[in-house]
């Protein structure tokens, strides 16, 4: 795990979107500002409906945000990757989170209590309005996903959520392209809204295929062609 002094770099904030308009004075003042919070597997950074008295970027690790709905089923809304922002309500005047955020694994994070950042809004009112803009693409692709879960066939809706965990963090292996973090075929089922007996029904038979090769919370995709075919409804070759 990285240590402070490590990650007290104003190069951390270059790839933050939120900060990206900052000279280097003000990525020093904003760095000063913040606080570091380490979060155990497991550990929430943030629950659902609680008061949004935080701001954070991550640092290491992963997170998984989650909602859970008036029918009471919990799903997964995304996962946050190192240098992507979580809690932005609290930049943009939101009251409460609107999800929780769970560490999937151990991680680090850098946070801003919500006086601080909107004292930094103050100052530099890039940092509300890059926050206000990655919300609304965070929104454009809840609602993409919305579409596909009232669309599309529940197969296609499996690919195309595997397919985005590859692109958020898939790493070449032999033989295919690994997700990098501990996913379970449960994530699957709240990622995508579908039951955990359907997604170990549709895994298993691609594993058959030889489309993806699963593990204890591993996933592992050996033909990203097959998946792009089933994820895009596309005729299969002769």
């Amino acid at each position: 795990m990285p240590t402070q002094e490590k990650q007290l770099d104003p190069a951390l904030l270059d790839a933050v979107d939120v900060f990206g308009n900052l000279d280097p004075a003000g990525k020093d003042e904003a760095l000063a500002a913040a606080h570091w919070r380490k979060l155990e597997t497991g550990e929430r950074a943030f629950e659902q409906d609680q008061e949004a008295d935080a701001f954070y970027v991550l640092s290491a690790g992963r997170l998984k945000v989650t909602q859970v709905t008036p029918e009471g089923q919990e799903i997964i809304i995304r996962y946050i990757g190192p240098k992507e922002m979580f809690g932005c309500v609290a930049v943009c005047g939101g009251l409460t989170y609107p999800g929780t955020a769970t560490a999937v694994t151990d991680s680090w994070a850098l946070g801003w209590t919500r006086a601080t950042i909107g004292e930094l809004a103050q100052t530099y009112p890039g940092i509300a309005l890059n926050a206000m803009r990655t919300m609304g693409g965070r929104l454009q692709d809840t609602q993409s996903r919305l579409r596909e879960m009232q669309t599309e066939r529940v197969e296609r809706r499996i690919a195309h959520g595997i397919a985005r965990l590859v692109a958020q963090a898939g790493r070449r292996v032999e033989g295919g392209i690994l997700i990098d973090f501990p996913v379970s075929r449960q994530d699957i089922a709240e990622l995508t809204g579908t039951t955990l007996h359907t997604v170990s029904r549709t895994l298993s038979a691609w594993q058959e295929r030889g489309v993806v090769e699963l593990g204890r919370q591993k996933l592992t995709v050996r033909d990203p062609h097959a998946l792009v075919v089933i994820a895009e409804d596309l005729p299969l070759k002769e």
